[in-house]
């Protein structure tokens, strides 16, 4: 029987969904989206890369202030 007292559990998953919504809202996300879909017919490894890098970067900031 599991305790009343017990933290509920956090999905890692959730935590990652929730920092990329707050990085759409500050243009990391809709930047990075945007040069793939410039050319999305062709994609390749490094296309995007500052805008991946600056994402990757918010992405990260906004997870370890959980």
């Amino acid at each position: 029987m599991p305790s009343q007292l017990a933290v509920p559990r956090i999905r890692p998953i959730e935590g990652f969904a929730k920092a990329v919504g707050q990085c759409s809202v500050e243009e990391q996300a809709s930047a990075y989206g945007k040069c793939v879909f410039r050319d999305y017919n062709n994609v390749f490894k490094d296309k995007c890369l500052t805008d991946f890098l600056r994402l990757k970067e918010c992405v990260l900031a906004k997870a370890k202030k959980r």
